[in-house]
Protein backbone atom coordinates (compact mmCIF):
# COMPACT_ATOMS: atom_id res chain seq x y z
CA UNK A 1 0.00 0.00 0.00
CA UNK A 2 1.23 3.52 -1.09
CA UNK A 3 0.86 6.27 1.83
CA UNK A 4 0.12 9.30 0.92
CA UNK A 5 3.76 10.86 2.20
CA UNK A 6 5.19 8.65 -0.12
CA UNK A 7 2.96 9.60 -3.25
CA UNK A 8 4.93 10.76 -6.55
CA UNK A 9 2.57 12.29 -8.58
CA UNK A 10 4.90 11.78 -11.88
CA UNK A 11 5.45 8.32 -11.62
CA UNK A 12 1.94 7.55 -10.77
CA UNK A 13 1.12 9.37 -14.25
CA UNK A 14 3.73 7.38 -16.09
CA UNK A 15 2.57 4.02 -14.54
CA UNK A 16 -1.80 5.16 -15.48
CA UNK A 17 -0.05 6.33 -18.93
CA UNK A 18 0.93 3.23 -19.75
CA UNK A 19 -2.25 1.65 -18.70
CA UNK A 20 -4.33 3.86 -20.87
CA UNK A 21 -1.90 3.05 -23.83
CA UNK A 22 -2.18 -0.49 -23.85
CA UNK A 23 -6.21 -0.46 -23.64
CA UNK A 24 -5.58 1.94 -26.89
CA UNK A 25 -3.40 0.09 -28.85
CA UNK A 26 -5.19 -3.16 -29.31
CA UNK A 27 -7.95 -1.52 -30.73
CA UNK A 28 -5.59 -0.34 -33.43
CA UNK A 29 -2.83 -2.79 -33.67
CA UNK A 30 -4.80 -5.87 -34.84
CA UNK A 31 -5.90 -4.42 -37.97
CA UNK A 32 -2.82 -5.15 -39.59
CA UNK A 33 -2.48 -8.63 -38.46
CA UNK A 34 -5.94 -9.35 -40.12
CA UNK A 35 -4.41 -10.96 -43.33
CA UNK A 36 -2.12 -12.44 -41.68
CA UNK A 37 -4.87 -14.57 -39.00
CA UNK A 38 -6.49 -15.43 -41.94
CA UNK A 39 -4.04 -17.04 -43.66
CA UNK A 40 -2.63 -18.86 -40.40
CA UNK A 41 -6.71 -20.25 -39.59
CA UNK A 42 -7.55 -21.19 -43.42
CA UNK A 43 -10.94 -21.69 -44.65
CA UNK A 44 -11.98 -18.51 -42.86
CA UNK A 45 -14.36 -15.93 -43.85
CA UNK A 46 -13.85 -12.36 -43.39
CA UNK A 47 -17.47 -12.24 -41.99
CA UNK A 48 -15.44 -14.66 -39.10
CA UNK A 49 -12.61 -12.90 -39.31
CA UNK A 50 -14.24 -9.61 -38.24
CA UNK A 51 -15.43 -10.79 -35.11
CA UNK A 52 -11.22 -10.86 -33.61
CA UNK A 53 -12.18 -6.98 -33.84
CA UNK A 54 -15.82 -7.38 -32.74
CA UNK A 55 -15.51 -9.43 -30.05
CA UNK A 56 -12.88 -6.84 -28.18
CA UNK A 57 -14.72 -4.10 -29.46
CA UNK A 58 -17.95 -5.34 -27.89
CA UNK A 59 -17.08 -6.07 -24.75
CA UNK A 60 -15.06 -3.06 -24.49
CA UNK A 61 -18.02 -1.20 -24.81
CA UNK A 62 -20.61 -3.10 -22.71
CA UNK A 63 -18.22 -2.69 -19.52
CA UNK A 64 -16.59 0.49 -19.64
CA UNK A 65 -19.61 1.64 -17.39
CA UNK A 66 -20.30 -1.26 -15.13
CA UNK A 67 -16.37 -1.95 -14.40
CA UNK A 68 -15.72 1.89 -13.75
CA UNK A 69 -18.86 2.28 -11.36
CA UNK A 70 -17.76 -1.26 -9.57
CA UNK A 71 -14.07 -0.04 -8.72
CA UNK A 72 -15.45 3.17 -7.76
CA UNK A 73 -17.37 1.49 -5.24
CA UNK A 74 -14.72 -1.29 -3.68
CA UNK A 75 -11.28 0.45 -5.30
CA UNK A 76 -9.81 1.91 -7.76
CA UNK A 77 -6.66 0.42 -7.26
CA UNK A 78 -7.48 -3.23 -6.67
CA UNK A 79 -10.18 -2.46 -10.52
CA UNK A 80 -6.37 -1.09 -12.03
CA UNK A 81 -4.12 -4.04 -10.86
CA UNK A 82 -7.84 -6.59 -11.72
CA UNK A 83 -7.42 -4.99 -15.15
CA UNK A 84 -4.04 -5.37 -15.92
CA UNK A 85 -3.78 -9.27 -15.19
CA UNK A 86 -6.72 -9.80 -16.93
CA UNK A 87 -5.39 -8.05 -19.70
CA UNK A 88 -1.91 -9.79 -19.91
CA UNK A 89 -2.97 -13.36 -18.78
CA UNK A 90 -5.43 -13.06 -21.84
CA UNK A 91 -2.86 -11.42 -24.55
CA UNK A 92 -0.25 -14.67 -23.69
CA UNK A 93 -3.62 -16.98 -24.36
CA UNK A 94 -4.14 -14.71 -27.99
CA UNK A 95 -1.19 -15.49 -28.62
CA UNK A 96 -0.95 -19.24 -28.15
CA UNK A 97 -5.03 -19.76 -29.75
CA UNK A 98 -5.24 -22.88 -31.87
CA UNK A 99 -8.39 -21.81 -33.54
CA UNK A 100 -10.08 -18.49 -35.03
CA UNK A 101 -12.71 -19.11 -31.96
CA UNK A 102 -10.66 -19.69 -29.65
CA UNK A 103 -8.88 -16.61 -30.28
CA UNK A 104 -12.10 -14.51 -30.26
CA UNK A 105 -13.01 -16.17 -27.12
CA UNK A 106 -9.07 -14.31 -25.69
CA UNK A 107 -10.22 -11.36 -27.09
CA UNK A 108 -13.42 -11.09 -25.31
CA UNK A 109 -11.47 -11.69 -22.11
CA UNK A 110 -8.88 -9.26 -23.05
CA UNK A 111 -11.35 -6.76 -23.71
CA UNK A 112 -13.03 -7.03 -20.09
CA UNK A 113 -9.09 -6.18 -18.75
CA UNK A 114 -8.87 -3.71 -21.33
CA UNK A 115 -12.44 -1.93 -20.03
CA UNK A 116 -10.93 -1.86 -16.44
CA UNK A 117 -8.23 -0.23 -17.17
CA UNK A 118 -9.46 3.52 -18.66
CA UNK A 119 -11.71 4.47 -15.71
CA UNK A 120 -9.33 2.93 -13.05
CA UNK A 121 -6.69 4.74 -14.21
CA UNK A 122 -8.44 8.05 -14.70
CA UNK A 123 -9.94 7.99 -11.00
CA UNK A 124 -6.94 7.22 -10.34
CA UNK A 125 -5.58 9.96 -11.89
CA UNK A 126 -7.93 12.52 -10.55
CA UNK A 127 -7.12 11.52 -6.80
CA UNK A 128 -3.38 11.83 -7.18
CA UNK A 129 -2.79 15.45 -8.29
CA UNK A 130 -4.13 18.44 -7.18
CA UNK A 131 -7.05 20.62 -8.98
CA UNK A 132 -4.58 22.79 -10.24
CA UNK A 133 -2.41 20.44 -12.09
CA UNK A 134 -4.56 17.94 -13.00
CA UNK A 135 -5.27 19.24 -16.05
CA UNK A 136 -1.58 19.17 -17.44
CA UNK A 137 -1.81 15.22 -16.30
CA UNK A 138 -5.01 14.30 -18.35
CA UNK A 139 -3.89 15.70 -21.34
CA UNK A 140 -0.78 13.79 -20.78
CA UNK A 141 -3.20 10.45 -20.02
CA UNK A 142 -5.06 11.45 -23.00
CA UNK A 143 -2.41 11.61 -25.12
CA UNK A 144 -1.59 8.08 -24.14
CA UNK A 145 -4.79 6.97 -26.54
CA UNK A 146 -4.05 9.29 -29.65
CA UNK A 147 -0.08 8.22 -29.13
CA UNK A 148 -1.83 4.53 -29.30
CA UNK A 149 -3.98 5.25 -32.97
CA UNK A 150 -1.08 6.77 -34.41
CA UNK A 151 1.57 3.98 -33.54
CA UNK A 152 -0.97 1.02 -33.43
CA UNK A 153 -0.46 0.32 -37.02
CA UNK A 154 3.38 1.06 -37.62
CA UNK A 155 3.49 -1.04 -34.69
CA UNK A 156 1.65 -3.77 -35.60
CA UNK A 157 3.48 -3.74 -39.62
CA UNK A 158 6.76 -4.77 -37.31
CA UNK A 159 5.71 -7.34 -35.43
CA UNK A 160 3.30 -9.27 -37.46
CA UNK A 161 6.62 -8.78 -40.09
CA UNK A 162 7.93 -11.94 -37.84
CA UNK A 163 4.38 -13.43 -36.86
CA UNK A 164 1.41 -11.76 -36.32
CA UNK A 165 1.28 -13.75 -32.78
CA UNK A 166 3.83 -11.45 -31.48
CA UNK A 167 0.81 -8.27 -31.78
CA UNK A 168 -0.44 -10.06 -28.53
CA UNK A 169 2.47 -11.45 -27.04
CA UNK A 170 4.26 -7.71 -26.87
CA UNK A 171 1.27 -6.87 -24.42
CA UNK A 172 2.59 -9.80 -21.50
CA UNK A 173 5.98 -8.11 -20.45
CA UNK A 174 4.68 -4.61 -20.55
CA UNK A 175 1.70 -5.94 -18.46
CA UNK A 176 3.63 -7.60 -16.16
CA UNK A 177 6.04 -4.27 -15.66
CA UNK A 178 3.01 -2.24 -15.38
CA UNK A 179 1.45 -4.48 -12.82
CA UNK A 180 4.53 -4.20 -10.37
CA UNK A 181 5.10 -0.30 -10.71
CA UNK A 182 1.32 -0.08 -10.04
CA UNK A 183 1.52 -1.85 -6.97
CA UNK A 184 4.28 0.02 -5.75
CA UNK A 185 4.08 3.42 -7.17
CA UNK A 186 0.07 4.11 -7.57
CA UNK A 187 -1.52 5.21 -4.39
CA UNK A 188 -5.22 3.51 -3.77
CA UNK A 189 -8.91 5.22 -4.21
CA UNK A 190 -12.65 4.94 -4.19
CA UNK A 191 -15.82 6.41 -3.10
CA UNK A 192 -16.95 3.97 -1.26
CA UNK A 193 -20.68 2.52 -0.49
CA UNK A 194 -21.72 6.09 -1.95
CA UNK A 195 -20.88 4.73 -5.35
CA UNK A 196 -24.17 2.87 -6.53
CA UNK A 197 -23.73 -0.33 -8.82
CA UNK A 198 -24.90 -0.35 -12.22
CA UNK A 199 -27.38 -2.29 -13.57
CA UNK A 200 -25.10 -5.41 -14.41
CA UNK A 201 -28.07 -7.50 -15.91
CA UNK A 202 -29.17 -4.65 -18.32
CA UNK A 203 -25.10 -4.40 -19.40
CA UNK A 204 -25.71 -8.14 -20.06
CA UNK A 205 -28.56 -7.34 -22.32
CA UNK A 206 -26.90 -4.44 -24.23
CA UNK A 207 -24.04 -7.02 -24.78
CA UNK A 208 -26.14 -9.18 -26.28
CA UNK A 209 -27.98 -7.16 -28.95
CA UNK A 210 -24.65 -5.35 -30.15
CA UNK A 211 -23.32 -9.00 -30.86
CA UNK A 212 -26.54 -9.69 -32.54
CA UNK A 213 -26.64 -7.09 -34.51
CA UNK A 214 -22.75 -6.90 -35.78
CA UNK A 215 -23.98 -10.99 -36.47
CA UNK A 216 -26.66 -10.36 -38.60
CA UNK A 217 -24.73 -7.40 -40.94
CA UNK A 218 -21.71 -9.31 -40.72
CA UNK A 219 -23.62 -12.57 -42.30
CA UNK A 220 -25.83 -10.81 -44.70
CA UNK A 221 -24.15 -12.00 -47.63
CA UNK A 222 -23.72 -16.09 -46.03
CA UNK A 223 -27.04 -16.29 -44.47
CA UNK A 224 -30.88 -16.46 -45.81
CA UNK A 225 -33.00 -13.40 -45.96
CA UNK A 226 -34.79 -14.82 -43.36
CA UNK A 227 -31.96 -15.52 -40.62
CA UNK A 228 -30.77 -12.41 -41.11
CA UNK A 229 -33.92 -10.60 -40.36
CA UNK A 230 -34.48 -12.90 -37.32
CA UNK A 231 -31.55 -12.00 -35.55
CA UNK A 232 -31.16 -8.54 -36.96
CA UNK A 233 -34.54 -7.93 -35.03
CA UNK A 234 -33.55 -9.67 -32.40
CA UNK A 235 -31.27 -6.99 -31.63
CA UNK A 236 -33.81 -4.63 -31.71
CA UNK A 237 -36.24 -6.12 -29.59
CA UNK A 238 -33.02 -7.19 -26.71
CA UNK A 239 -32.01 -2.91 -27.12
CA UNK A 240 -36.06 -1.86 -26.51
CA UNK A 241 -36.06 -3.97 -23.84
CA UNK A 242 -32.96 -2.94 -22.53
CA UNK A 243 -34.45 1.10 -22.91
CA UNK A 244 -37.40 0.36 -20.99
CA UNK A 245 -35.19 -1.26 -18.46
CA UNK A 246 -32.94 1.72 -17.95
CA UNK A 247 -36.05 3.79 -17.55
CA UNK A 248 -37.48 1.74 -14.34
CA UNK A 249 -34.00 1.05 -12.97
CA UNK A 250 -32.56 3.20 -10.13
CA UNK A 251 -28.68 2.67 -11.47
CA UNK A 252 -29.36 2.11 -15.23
CA UNK A 253 -26.18 2.04 -17.54
CA UNK A 254 -27.34 4.55 -19.58
CA UNK A 255 -29.72 7.10 -17.50
CA UNK A 256 -32.44 8.61 -19.79
CA UNK A 257 -32.20 11.81 -18.27
CA UNK A 258 -28.70 12.18 -19.71
CA UNK A 259 -30.48 11.94 -23.10
CA UNK A 260 -32.76 15.06 -22.66
CA UNK A 261 -29.53 17.30 -22.29
CA UNK A 262 -28.85 18.63 -26.20
CA UNK A 263 -25.58 18.59 -26.14
CA UNK A 264 -24.63 15.16 -24.57
CA UNK A 265 -27.50 13.65 -26.91
CA UNK A 266 -26.28 15.14 -30.36
CA UNK A 267 -22.64 14.26 -29.16
CA UNK A 268 -23.45 10.82 -28.75
CA UNK A 269 -24.76 10.36 -32.26
CA UNK A 270 -21.92 12.08 -33.51
CA UNK A 271 -19.69 10.40 -32.50
CA UNK A 272 -21.37 7.12 -33.21
CA UNK A 273 -21.72 7.74 -36.96
CA UNK A 274 -18.56 9.12 -37.22
CA UNK A 275 -16.55 5.98 -35.30
CA UNK A 276 -19.19 4.12 -38.10
CA UNK A 277 -17.31 5.41 -40.65
CA UNK A 278 -13.60 5.42 -38.80
CA UNK A 279 -13.68 1.83 -38.22
CA UNK A 280 -14.66 0.84 -41.46
CA UNK A 281 -11.96 3.28 -43.43
CA UNK A 282 -9.33 2.09 -41.46
CA UNK A 283 -10.14 -1.40 -42.25
CA UNK A 284 -10.85 -0.65 -45.48
CA UNK A 285 -7.17 0.82 -46.09
CA UNK A 286 -5.69 -2.12 -44.37
CA UNK A 287 -7.06 -4.70 -46.71
CA UNK A 288 -6.67 -2.71 -49.66
CA UNK A 289 -3.27 -2.22 -49.40
CA UNK A 290 -2.75 -5.80 -48.07
CA UNK A 291 -5.27 -7.89 -50.52
CA UNK A 292 -4.81 -5.72 -53.64
CA UNK A 293 -1.66 -4.05 -53.59
CA UNK A 294 -0.18 -7.11 -51.57
CA UNK A 295 1.78 -4.55 -49.33
CA UNK A 296 4.26 -6.29 -46.70
CA UNK A 297 2.47 -6.04 -43.25
CA UNK A 298 5.38 -3.17 -42.55
CA UNK A 299 4.71 -1.52 -45.17
CA UNK A 300 0.93 -1.52 -44.49
CA UNK A 301 1.35 -0.53 -41.16
CA UNK A 302 3.53 2.62 -42.58
CA UNK A 303 0.92 3.35 -45.12
CA UNK A 304 -1.67 3.60 -42.23
CA UNK A 305 0.49 6.00 -40.28
CA UNK A 306 0.36 9.52 -41.51
CA UNK A 307 -3.28 9.91 -41.47
CA UNK A 308 -3.19 9.05 -37.93
CA UNK A 309 -0.47 11.28 -36.89
CA UNK A 310 -2.18 14.61 -37.98
CA UNK A 311 -4.76 13.89 -35.67
CA UNK A 312 -2.33 15.48 -32.48
CA UNK A 313 -1.18 18.74 -34.39
CA UNK A 314 -5.29 19.42 -35.61
CA UNK A 315 -6.69 18.36 -32.24
CA UNK A 316 -4.74 21.28 -30.87
CA UNK A 317 -5.71 23.87 -33.56
CA UNK A 318 -9.72 22.50 -32.72
CA UNK A 319 -8.96 23.25 -28.98
CA UNK A 320 -7.66 26.69 -29.73
CA UNK A 321 -10.89 27.49 -32.12
CA UNK A 322 -13.12 25.86 -29.06
CA UNK A 323 -11.00 28.37 -26.72
CA UNK A 324 -11.64 31.32 -28.91
CA UNK A 325 -15.84 30.32 -28.95
CA UNK A 326 -16.25 29.03 -32.54
CA UNK A 327 -19.01 26.71 -31.85
CA UNK A 328 -17.94 23.34 -31.59
CA UNK A 329 -20.90 21.98 -33.76
CA UNK A 330 -19.06 23.58 -36.88
CA UNK A 331 -15.56 22.29 -35.77
CA UNK A 332 -16.83 18.92 -35.75
CA UNK A 333 -18.84 19.28 -39.15
CA UNK A 334 -15.85 20.74 -41.03
CA UNK A 335 -13.74 17.52 -39.50
CA UNK A 336 -16.36 14.94 -40.49
CA UNK A 337 -17.02 16.90 -43.78
CA UNK A 338 -13.25 16.89 -45.03
CA UNK A 339 -12.95 12.86 -43.34
CA UNK A 340 -15.55 12.70 -46.34
CA UNK A 341 -13.59 14.62 -48.45
CA UNK A 342 -10.64 12.56 -47.84
CA UNK A 343 -12.54 9.02 -49.02
CA UNK A 344 -13.78 10.33 -51.58
CA UNK A 345 -10.39 10.89 -53.33
CA UNK A 346 -9.50 8.04 -52.34
CA UNK A 347 -12.57 6.19 -53.98
CA UNK A 348 -12.07 7.98 -57.12
CA UNK A 349 -8.14 7.56 -57.41
CA UNK A 350 -8.01 3.60 -56.62
CA UNK A 351 -5.94 1.56 -59.48
CA UNK A 352 -4.69 -2.15 -59.61
CA UNK A 353 -1.14 -0.46 -59.53
CA UNK A 354 -0.39 0.25 -56.45
CA UNK A 355 0.67 4.05 -56.21
CA UNK A 356 0.30 5.33 -52.68
CA UNK A 357 2.02 8.66 -53.04
CA UNK A 358 -1.06 9.56 -55.45
CA UNK A 359 -3.66 7.50 -54.79
CA UNK A 360 -3.90 6.71 -51.02
CA UNK A 361 -1.88 9.51 -49.25
CA UNK A 362 -3.52 12.68 -50.41
CA UNK A 363 -7.03 11.29 -49.03
CA UNK A 364 -5.46 9.46 -46.09
CA UNK A 365 -3.58 12.92 -45.05
CA UNK A 366 -7.00 14.83 -45.77
CA UNK A 367 -8.66 12.46 -43.62
CA UNK A 368 -6.59 12.85 -41.00
CA UNK A 369 -6.90 16.64 -40.79
CA UNK A 370 -10.88 15.74 -40.03
CA UNK A 371 -10.14 13.32 -37.66
CA UNK A 372 -8.33 16.07 -35.70
CA UNK A 373 -10.72 18.19 -35.84
CA UNK A 374 -14.05 16.14 -35.42
CA UNK A 375 -13.20 13.11 -32.91
CA UNK A 376 -11.13 15.50 -29.72
CA UNK A 377 -13.71 17.90 -30.01
CA UNK A 378 -16.91 15.91 -29.41
CA UNK A 379 -15.45 14.00 -26.49
CA UNK A 380 -14.56 17.53 -25.28
CA UNK A 381 -17.69 18.84 -25.50
CA UNK A 382 -19.86 15.48 -24.63
CA UNK A 383 -20.39 16.29 -21.29
CA UNK A 384 -20.35 20.29 -21.19
CA UNK A 385 -23.93 20.84 -20.03
CA UNK A 386 -24.13 18.04 -17.65
CA UNK A 387 -24.51 18.67 -14.31
CA UNK A 388 -21.71 18.42 -11.87
CA UNK A 389 -22.18 14.74 -10.56
CA UNK A 390 -22.84 12.95 -13.92
CA UNK A 391 -19.56 14.02 -15.77
CA UNK A 392 -17.50 10.61 -15.07
CA UNK A 393 -20.81 8.90 -16.50
CA UNK A 394 -21.33 11.27 -19.19
CA UNK A 395 -17.59 10.51 -20.72
CA UNK A 396 -17.80 6.88 -19.84
CA UNK A 397 -20.69 6.45 -22.46
CA UNK A 398 -19.52 8.70 -25.07
CA UNK A 399 -16.95 6.13 -24.98
CA UNK A 400 -18.96 3.47 -24.94
CA UNK A 401 -20.88 5.13 -28.03
CA UNK A 402 -17.39 5.15 -29.61
CA UNK A 403 -16.68 1.40 -29.42
CA UNK A 404 -20.56 0.75 -31.00
CA UNK A 405 -19.64 2.46 -33.80
CA UNK A 406 -16.82 0.69 -34.00
CA UNK A 407 -18.47 -2.60 -34.38
CA UNK A 408 -20.85 -1.37 -36.47
CA UNK A 409 -18.39 0.07 -38.94
CA UNK A 410 -16.50 -3.11 -39.20
CA UNK A 411 -19.60 -5.50 -39.95
CA UNK A 412 -20.55 -2.73 -42.80
CA UNK A 413 -17.54 -3.17 -44.28
CA UNK A 414 -17.42 -6.96 -44.16
CA UNK A 415 -21.03 -6.84 -45.58
CA UNK A 416 -20.59 -4.31 -48.32
CA UNK A 417 -16.98 -5.69 -49.40
CA UNK A 418 -18.89 -9.47 -49.45
CA UNK A 419 -16.59 -11.96 -51.49
CA UNK A 420 -14.98 -10.60 -54.52
CA UNK A 421 -13.70 -12.23 -57.43
CA UNK A 422 -11.13 -10.32 -59.49
CA UNK A 423 -9.85 -7.21 -59.49
CA UNK A 424 -12.70 -5.38 -61.69
CA UNK A 425 -15.50 -7.07 -58.45
CA UNK A 426 -13.06 -6.21 -55.70
CA UNK A 427 -12.74 -2.73 -56.96
CA UNK A 428 -16.32 -2.07 -57.29
CA UNK A 429 -17.24 -3.45 -53.94
CA UNK A 430 -14.38 -0.93 -52.27
CA UNK A 431 -15.55 2.05 -54.02
CA UNK A 432 -18.76 1.16 -52.72
CA UNK A 433 -17.44 0.81 -49.30
CA UNK A 434 -15.60 4.13 -49.57
CA UNK A 435 -18.42 5.77 -50.40
CA UNK A 436 -20.19 4.36 -47.71
CA UNK A 437 -17.89 5.52 -45.07
CA UNK A 438 -18.28 8.89 -46.83
CA UNK A 439 -21.99 9.00 -46.40
CA UNK A 440 -21.63 8.08 -42.96
CA UNK A 441 -19.27 10.98 -42.25
CA UNK A 442 -21.98 13.93 -43.73
CA UNK A 443 -24.63 12.61 -41.60
CA UNK A 444 -22.08 12.62 -38.74
CA UNK A 445 -21.66 16.18 -39.67
CA UNK A 446 -25.43 16.72 -39.81
CA UNK A 447 -25.65 15.41 -36.14
CA UNK A 448 -22.66 17.17 -34.78
CA UNK A 449 -24.66 20.90 -35.72
CA UNK A 450 -26.99 19.78 -32.70
CA UNK A 451 -23.64 19.75 -30.45
CA UNK A 452 -22.70 23.20 -29.32
CA UNK A 453 -23.80 23.96 -25.78
CA UNK A 454 -26.82 26.19 -24.77
CA UNK A 455 -24.20 27.96 -22.64
CA UNK A 456 -22.03 28.44 -25.54
CA UNK A 457 -19.31 28.71 -23.16
CA UNK A 458 -15.76 27.19 -24.32
CA UNK A 459 -15.46 23.33 -23.52
CA UNK A 460 -11.19 22.97 -23.91
CA UNK A 461 -10.09 25.72 -21.69
CA UNK A 462 -7.33 24.54 -19.49
CA UNK A 463 -9.66 23.10 -16.69
CA UNK A 464 -9.29 23.94 -12.86
CA UNK A 465 -12.20 21.47 -11.04
CA UNK A 466 -12.69 18.10 -11.49
CA UNK A 467 -15.37 18.46 -13.27
CA UNK A 468 -13.84 20.12 -16.06
CA UNK A 469 -11.24 17.45 -16.38
CA UNK A 470 -13.13 14.73 -16.98
CA UNK A 471 -15.87 16.46 -19.14
CA UNK A 472 -12.03 17.21 -21.09
CA UNK A 473 -11.40 13.47 -21.38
Amino acid sequence: MVKQSQVRPGASLAVLSVASFMAGLDLFIVNVAFDDIGRDFAGTSLADLSWVLNGFAIVFAALLVPLGRLADRYGRKAGLLLGLTVFTLASQACAVAPSLWWLVAFRVVQAAGAAALIPTSLGLLLSVFPPGRRAGAVRIWSSASALAAAAGPAVGGVLVDSSWRWVFEVNVPIGILTTLLALRLVPGSREGAAARVLDLPGAAVLTGAIALLALGVVKINDWPGQRTAIVIGTAVIALAFFWGRSRRHPAPVIEPELLGVRTFAWSNAAVLLFTVAFAAELLLGVLWMQQVWHYSPVRTGLGVAPGPLMVPVMALIAGKMAARRVPVGLITAVGCMLCAFGVVMIAASLDAAPAYASQMLPGWLVGGVGVGLALPTILSAAAADLPDHRFATGSAVVNMSRQIGAVLGVSLAVAVLGSPHGYVDAHRAYVHAWLMVGAFMVIAAIAALGMTPRSHRPVTPVPETEKEVVAGT
